[in-house]
């Protein structure tokens, strides 16, 4: 059931949309300002608040800073938001997941110590690659990680961070490589408008987070890669202003999904 909205809700959508598009809103500008005075490496890459040096100690007593759980390169700024203004927003953006294939084989071959480091080594790869391409780290479940790359954090061109992101994950957990994959993978990228925001309850964390079918989509297409690919739709690939060449294409029945789904395939990890 539809439901009208009320001012507070309209002014909290505009708040999240500048947010997610522009990486900043009026508080942020004022705390960039304020942090540019200061020194101190690294930094936060949105509001600029160090986190080491003499300037950090400033920003922790002040703003009560610190790097972000969502990637270490932004600073806490929006999980504060998202206590203070429940809500969100729908915006276009890319989504990366990747996954590990036959985790359940691996699972029983090992024993649960090896396995959890293995998993584990998988999570800081995967982790530090959408860090260093600018991606929020939406969900590390179970032998998945999934990464939104939105335009207030990754820029305009958040459908090619993806792409090579994915691209980089397989390639620094051995995929391409002479030996081989430490572990096996599959990934999938898919570019498109979804809602992102808030999602928890009134006593309890707050996550920030994708919802709709573009989330959806993109989570079947990284299930559906086999190992060693990167299965990219169409959208994705022509948000990225990329020539597909002779790149297999693939049409895909997508559990959950009435209508067929078009895919590029990627192997290729330079």
């Amino acid at each position: 059931m539809m439901t009208e909205k009320t001012e507070r809700d309209v002014n909290v959508e505009q708040l999240w949309r500048t947010l997610l598009t522009k990486g900043v809103y009026g508080k942020e500008r004022r705390k960039r300002r304020f942090f540019k005075l200061f020194r101190g490496n690294p930094r936060c890459k949105n509001c600029f608040a160090p986190f080491e040096g003499a300037g950090s100690r400033v920003a922790r007593l002040v703003y009560h800073t610190r790097p972000s759980n969502l990637n270490p390169r932004l600073c806490n700024a929006c999980e504060e938001f998202a206590r203070q203004y429940r809500g969100g927003a729908e915006i276009e953006l890319s989504l990366l997941f990747a996954d590990v294939r036959g985790s359940t084989t691996l699972a029983e071959s090992m024993n649960p110590t090896e396995f959890s480091k293995l998993i584990n080594r998988f999570y800081n790869s995967a982790t530090q690659v959408m860090a260093r391409t600018d991606a929020m780290i939406d969900k590390i479940i179970g032998d998945q990680v999934a990464g939104m790359y939105v335009p207030g954090f990754a820029g305009p061109e958040h459908a090619r961070r993806a792409i090579y992101a994915a691209q980089e994950i397989l390639r620094v957990t051995g995929h391409g490589s002479p030996g081989g994959p430490w572990i096996e993978l599959g990934a999938g990228v898919h570019t498109g408008t979804a809602f992102v925001g808030s999602v928890g309850s009134e006593e309890g964390t707050m996550d920030i987070t994708v919802l709709g079918d573009v989330a959806n989509t993109a989570a079947r297409l990284s299930s559906s890669a086999r190992e060693g690919e990167i299965l990219i739709s169409e959208s994705a690939y022509a948000s990225a202003g990329k020539n597909p060449g002779d790149l297999e294409k693939r049409v895909l029945e997508l559990k959950g999904k009435q209508e067929t789904v078009s895919v590029y395939v990627l192997t290729d990890y330079s």
